[in-house]
Formats: C-alpha cells, sequence, structure tokens
C-alpha cells in the first residue's frame, strides 16, 4: 500500500531559520491523537472528527460571501444546484485526499515531487504557492474590513493588524493539535449559527429553494445578463471559489495526525472510513453555510436591493431599513444586530482561514521543495506578501468615492481568484491517477468503479469550466466596462495562459507516467529479489 522508497533517507541539515525537510507530511502533528479502538460509532468517530473542519473552513471562506449572496440577488434560486453539486464533487475530491495520506502515508506534495523531477516540482510549488496567496489576500480583505466595521478602525491600519494574527498562531502551536481542531469547529458554529439566524427571519421560500437543487436549462445559460452577470459567470464564480486546490493538499496532510497501525489493513480501513464520515458532516456545513449565503441574497434583502456587492455593502445593507424584506427583519435590523453579526461571522471566517492557510503552506514547502520554516515566520511571509496588493489598492482609490473604494477592493478579492482556476488540474489530476492505481493504493483502497467515474467526470468538468471562464476573468482585471481593445487583450493573454497550462498538465501526466514506471520496476525487481533470497 503505497511506496516511501522515493523519499531520501538524508539527514536533515538545520539552519537558523530554514531547515531541510523530507519526513513525515507535518511532522510535528502526524500521528500524534489517539483513537479508541472496538469502541462504538460515535465514540469514534468523534476521536477522527477534525481534519474535516479544517478542510471545510477552505469552502466557506471570505472569497464565497459575495458570489453566493450576489447569485441570489441576480438570479434567485437558480444557482442553488451549483452550490449543491460543488459541494458533492469537493466531498469525492476529499475523500480520495484523505485515502491517499491515510493509505500512502504521504501527502499529495510528497507523492506527487516523488514521481516527478525537481524542475517540475518547483514550478509546481510555485502555481500552488500563488493559489494560497489568492486565498490569502480574501483573508485579508474580509478581516481588514470586519475590523473596521465593528471597530472604525482605519482600513489601513486594520490591514496591518491582520498582520499580527501570526500572533494568534503561535499561541496555536503551544496548546496542540485537537485544540487547534475544536476552536476551528467553535469558529465554523459561530458563522452556521449567524446566518441561520438571519435566514430564519427573512422566511424564505422552502419551496423555491428545493426547486432550486435541481439543475435546468438555464443553470449554465450564457444568453441573459442581470447586472452584468450571466447565470454562467454566477456558477463559475461559485465553483471556483467552492473547490480550492490547496484543501486536497492539507487533507492529505491532516488525515495523518491520528496514530494508526499501517501493518493492520483493518485498522487503516477504519481510518479511512471515519475520516471520510468526518469530512462528509463538515463539508455539508459549508454546503449549508455557502445556501443560507445564497438564500440571503434572496430572502433577506429585497430583489436588485443590493447595489454595492462588497462587504461594505452588505454590511450597510442589513442595517438600512429599506433594502430589506420583511418587518420582522427591519426591526431587528434597526438595532444594528444584523449588521454586526455578519462583521462577526466575516472576521471568524478570516480568522479560520488564517490556520489552514498556514498549514498548507507548510505542506506544500515540505512536499514539493524539501524545505521548512516555522509555522510563524511562514505566516508572516505570506501574509506581507499578500498585504501589497490590498494596500496599493487602498492608496490607489483614496481619493475616490466610497463606493468606488469598496467596489476596487471587491474586485481586487475576486480577480485574485484567477490562480485557483490555474492551479486545481495540478492538483486533482495527479490525486485522481494516484488513487486509481492499485500500484499506490492496493487492491483494497484503489479507487471503485463509481469513483473512479465520477472523479474523472468532475475533474474534467471542473478544467474545462475553469478554462472557459478565464477570458471573462481576465478581463476583471481590466475594471467593470472594458473596452473592446481591453476585451480582446484579455482575450489573447486567456488564451495564451490556457495554453500554457495545457502543456504544463501534459508535462505533469508525462512525468507521472515515468514516475509510476520507475516505481514499477523497482516493486518487480524487489519481488523478485525476494523470490532469490527465499530459494
Amino acid at each position: 500500500m503505497g511506496d516511501e522508497s522515493f523519499m531520501s533517507e538524508e539527514k536533515p541539515k538545520r539552519h537558523k531559520l530554514i531547515e531541510y525537510a523530507n519526513g513525515p507530511s507535518l511532522e510535528e502533528i502526524n500521528g500524534t491523537v489517539e483513537v479508541p479502538k472496538g469502541k462504538g460509532f460515535f465514540r469514534t468517530l468523534f476521536a477522527y472528527s477534525g481534519p474535516g473542519a479544517l478542510v471545510a473552513v477552505g469552502y466557506m471562506d471570505p472569497g464565497n460571501w459575495s458570489t453566493s449572496i450576489t447569485g441570489g440577488q441576480n438570479f434567485q434560486y437558480l444557482l442553488m444546484s451549483v452550490i449543491l453539486m460543488s459541494s458533492l464533487i469537493a466531498m469525492l475530491l476529499q475523500y480520495m485526499a484523505a485515502k491517499l495520506g491515510i493509505v500512502t502515508r504521504m501527502d499529495l506534495a510528497q507523492a506527487i515531487r516523488a514521481r516527478t523531477g525537481k524542475t517540475l516540482g518547483i514550478v509546481l510549488w510555485i502555481l500552488t504557492e500563488l493559489a494560497i496567496m489568492a486565498t490569502d489576500i480574501a483573508e485579508v480583505i474580509g478581516a481588514a474590513i470586519a475590523l473596521y466595521l465593528l471597530f472604525h478602525i482605519p482600513l489601513v491600519i486594520a490591514v496591518f493588524i491582520t498582520v499580527f494574527d501570526v500572533l494568534l498562531l503561535l499561541l496555536l502551536t503551544r496548546i496542540g493539535f485537537r485544540k487547534i481542531e475544536a476552536i476551528v469547529v467553535c469558529l465554523i458554529l459561530v458563522i452556521l449559527l449567524v446566518f441561520v439566524y438571519q435566514v430564519a427571519l427573512s422566511n424564505p421560500s422552502w419551496s423555491g429553494i428545493f426547486k432550486g437543487l435541481i439543475p435546468n436549462g438555464e443553470t449554465f445559460s450564457g444568453a441573459h445578463s442581470v447586472n452584468g452577470m450571466t447565470p454562467l459567470n454566477g456558477a463559475l464564480g461559485i465553483i471556483g471559489a467552492t473547490v480550492m486546490p490547496h484543501n486536497l493538499y492539507l487533507h492529505s496532510a491532516v488525515s495523518q495526525t491520528r496514530a494508526i497501525d499501517h501493518d493492520d489493513e483493518e485498522s487503516v480501513a477504519q481510518t479511512v472510513r471515519f475520516t471520510t464520515w468526518d469530512s462528509n458532516i463538515q463539508l455539508t456545513f459549508a454546503f449549508v453555510v455557502n445556501s443560507l449565503l445564497l438564500i440571503m441574497g434572496v430572502a433577506v434583502f429585497k430583489t436588485g436591493a443590493v447595489k454595492d456587492p462588497s462587504f461594505f455593502g452588505l454590511f450597510d445593507a442589513l442595517s438600512n431599513t429599506s433594502t430589506l424584506s420583511n418587518p420582522v427583519l427591519i426591526s431587528v435590523a434597526k438595532s444594528g444586530v444584523l449588521s454586526v453579526l455578519f462583521a462577526v461571522a466575516l472576521l471568524a471566517s478570516g480568522q479560520n482561514s488564517t490556520i489552514t492557510g498556514t498549514l498548507t503552506g507548510q505542506v506544500i514547502m515540505e512536499g514539493f521543495i524539501h524545505m521548512r520554516m516555522p509555522l510563524w515566520a511562514r505566516r508572516l511571509v505570506t501574509r506581507l506578501i499578500s498585504v501589497v496588493p490590498v494596500l496599493i489598492c487602498v492608496a490607489l482609490t483614496s481619493g475616490q468615492s466610497a463606493i468606488q473604494q469598496h467596489e476596487a477592493l471587491n474586485n481586487l478579492m475576486n480577480n485574485s481568484q484567477v490562480f485557483l482556476a490555474f492551479a486545481l488540474p495540478f492538483s486533482m489530476l495527479p490525486l485522481l491517477m494516484f488513487t486509481d492505481s492499485r500500484l499506490e493504493m492496493g487492491k483494497r483502497f484503489k479507487n471503485n468503479i463509481l469513483v473512479k467515474f465520477f472523479g474523472w467526470v468532475s475533474v474534467i468538468s471542473l478544467t474545462f469550466l475553469n478554462m472557459k471562464g478565464l477570458p471573462d476573468s481576465i478581463e476583471g482585471f481590466f475594471g467593470d466596462n472594458p473596452t473592446k481593445s481591453q476585451t480582446l487583450t484579455a482575450d489573447i493573454i486567456a488564451y495564451i495562459l490556457i495554453a500554457a497550462v495545457l502543456a504544463l498538465l501534459v508535462w505533469t501526466i508525462i512525468e507521472l507516467h515515468r514516475g509510476n514506471k520507475r516505481l514499477e520496476e523497482k516493486v518487480a525487481a524487489d519481488k523478485l529479489e525476494a523470490a532469490k533470497l527465499g530459494d
């Protein structure tokens, strides 16, 4: 089951800040959480619960909020089916990622690097780092705006304050991984309860919600637009903000935190089973949160009432009685509770993403380029880099109207997500190839025919949709109303990038295939050697 022969036996070369790393994934917490044996279902599930929450955070981070709420404002419940499909695909991909880590004892980055060359490893590391930084920009914007809205801290200062969440991370690294999981779950519950409360007050159309869960011909239509958005644009935005590459790397690493006997196939099978339960339960919570966000767009606000879809605009709309849909909401909004709770949920979401983003960064750095930094240093570097474009955006719009400033920050957040479209195929495709392989996973744990079928459908569909939406994403960098020449330029850039992504995918597939051939030859040679010794 799996292979670690590509992992070097070289001893770590320690430096002051950066050290060589080629051992177990997230070595400090790998196999540190004890699990009971022979206990009941719920007690065992509780012991395995936690890693799924860390992963679910990525499916409800600030980058998801405006896409879901705007989708609801423009198309009512039409895009509910897209949230459902994205969540089901996420469950499938995260199941495979967790299984890969548990069975092979390598995270996804280590598995890719073990079967590819150094050059490709560096290229994929840079690509994935850009994707993580793109999500970090959304976290910076979300946290800074939440601080501004709650405490009236000027945006520039609020942006710098977000850098100090590294102190939170330092504290968390001292209290143990199980407590970190508990804190993440509590923050998820805060977000969930805030939106449940607001949607409950809005009295939504439940028949419309359930009808929206079934896709129809309009779901991916590009024929008609509302407020400059077509259903296809809205669907692509939701998919892009939901299925993120860094979650696959993270899950393949944190699934290894439980102490299990890898020589006992039943122990491995139990870990896969309960980790899958944990993942699916937590991702169901993420589906509910994203659905609540879309329902907010439909039921909390009057149709078309939200002219400013940024976090500022949503905060103001929740305290503006003229934008809300019913008397109950209006009476509560007068107290300011709705808008304050929204800002609290935004801050909780940003802090959750801080924890998971840093762990993921460490996973890909160790896996792809065999380097390790202390978590606080890793966080500080990533956050400082992510702060720069936000500060530039704030500075460039300082003389403009409030709405223009808000739109600029919102556009920066949405446009930064374009890097996710580049990175996603390079995590999904290798993941599917590894978990489809009997050589990697063994006969018992390789994907069955249904997982294999839906896995390939998901990978091909998501890659196609991301590439299809790339021209519009590039156009977004030119503002809301690009000229014809800017649109042409954006299309040319997009097609060049699509060609580059496809070429890199071919390179990756070829190297993975060669790596597997080398592994097959080594396994065959080992078996022959063992047979000779047996004789």
